[in-house]
């Protein structure tokens, strides 16, 4: 039996079991084991097509059209970007990762539009595996449907999902660590409604942990403490773009609009420029950037051209952008603003910074 056959019986045996006290556990061995099997099949693997859809990284944050084919995502980034990807009226033009830059409000933000995914893509349906496992590091993901097609929006999430890649989530406050010996030991900070030790213990075991210490500082779920122990989840969050609805009636609009008022979305057609400013407006926010300004030693800081980074970044994210060397030959930095305990405060690479902080970076000279 293959693993995609394994992944299916077992969701069935979950869906034909009821759910209660008794069946907690057994329900939780069941999820662990698909966890494993999923993360086996989205081990990368070595094709020989000659076709790579990984990207390498630039700009302040990269970003991601994800979708089904022939929704308009070439068209957008087009009009997004100075990218140049090819438009056609017919499934899968685009075959490969394309990566285009907008520059927005002194940020430059890397967009890619990658190849139109299929229900089931996340078992490699239509390379659909490979395209989504080169999401997993962006800093923003973009579903886009078009206007007539608003249900392909859980079917996306279930591909991404399935590739271990959650939308608009948390890495949930749990630790564990494992030991030698001395058996398993559960810590709890607030009661469990969702998950019981037993089951717990059983999902450690079946992934081979017979000696941790765990602590649980929220009231999670099994899948999220599965995602605790497979440790290789991304958590980003996501903006859905409705296109194309120049060519759909006010009515209809207004549903769509009603649908998703609970979610971060936008409204837009590519092919007629409707709300492509307001698109722009709404990737630069849901970023969440911010700006350090920099003060080499014995100098002013320069607040004429500060650097745009992302919300929570570190000064080891800083060093990393200036040089590649920074990190390595890295000594000391100095801290001004809201970040600081106090002005000038020195402090080392795991320092986060915060909005408008003024920052001196101090290396090792060579």
């Amino acid at each position: 039996m293959g693993i995609q056959e394994e992944i299916k019986r077992l969701e069935d045996e979950i869906k034909n079991t009821q759910y209660n006290k008794a069946t907690q556990k057994h329900i939780g061995i069941l999820k662990a084991k698909i966890a494993k099997l999923r993360d086996l099949q989205n081990k990368p693997k070595s094709t020989g097509t000659g076709y790579s859809y990984a990207v390498k990284k630039t700009g302040d944050a990269t970003v991601a059209f994800v979708g089904f084919p022939s929704v308009g995502k070439s068209t957008l980034l087009n009009k997004l970007t100075n990218a140049n990807s090819e438009v056609g009226a017919y499934a899968f033009t685009t075959l490969t990762i394309i990566p285009g830059i907008l520059e927005y409000r002194g940020a430059k933000i890397q967009v890619l539009d990658a190849p139109g995914i299929i229900s089931g893509a996340a078992f490699g349906k239509g390379r659909g595996s490979e395209v989504l496992a080169a999401i997993r590091n962006v800093d923003l993901v973009m579903l886009v449907v078009d206007v007539f097609s608003p249900e392909h929006i859980p079917v996306i999430e279930r591909e991404l999902y399935n590739v271990g890649i959650r939308l608009d989530q948390r890495p949930p406050d749990v630790k564990i660590v494992k030991k030698d010996r001395g058996g398993i030991h559960i810590n709890t900070t607030l009661p469990l409604t969702k998950i019981d030790e037993e089951t717990i213990i059983a999902i450690l075991h079946e992934h081979r942990i017979h000696n941790a210490d765990i602590v649980i500082r929220e009231d999670i779920t099994t899948d999220q403490f599965i995602d605790v122990i497979s440790a290789n989840r991304v958590y980003i969050p996501s903006l859905v773009v409705v296109n194309k609805i120049d060519l759909a009636e006010k009515e209809h609009i207004q549903k769509i609009e009603e649908v998703l008022k609970d979610r971060a979305h936008i409204l837009v057609s590519g092919y007629k420029n409707i709300n492509i400013e307001e698109l722009k407006e709404k990737i630069f926010n849901s970023l969440g950037f911010m700006k350090v300004y920099l003060k080499p030693q014995g100098k002013k800081p320069d607040l004429d051209e500060p650097l745009i980074i992302l919300r929570n970044s570190t000064v080891e994210d800083v060093c990393n952008k200036l040089h590649r060397d920074f990190v390595k030959n890295f000594r000391y930095a100095l801290v001004w603003g809201k970040s600081a305990k106090h002005p000038g405060q020195r402090v080392g690479l795991n320092h986060v910074l915060e909005d408008e902080d003024i920052l001196t970076i101090v290396i090792k000279r060579t």
